[in-house]
């Protein structure tokens, strides 16, 4: 499941994300989301997150998505 549809993912769920500095290589960083930072419903490149851990990018991949 991808990172595009802002209700696809909520607080809680572990995701692989890109950061920043990872977007020419598209190294992903895998965490637990904290905050949802993007506003409108959808994003081409991946809803915009903050991990627990305060990192920030944008959803490639939601790695359980049972989780509520």
């Amino acid at each position: 499941m991808d990172g595009r549809q802002r209700n696809d993912l909520r607080p809680g769920m572990m995701v692989q994300i890109v950061l920043k500095k990872d977007q020419p290589t598209g190294k992903r960083t895998t965490g637990i989301i904290k905050d949802i930072l993007t506003k409108s419903p959808t994003h081409p490149r991946g809803i915009k997150v903050r991990l627990t851990d305060g990192q920030i990018g944008r959803v490639q991949e939601i790695v359980n998505p049972g989780v509520n």
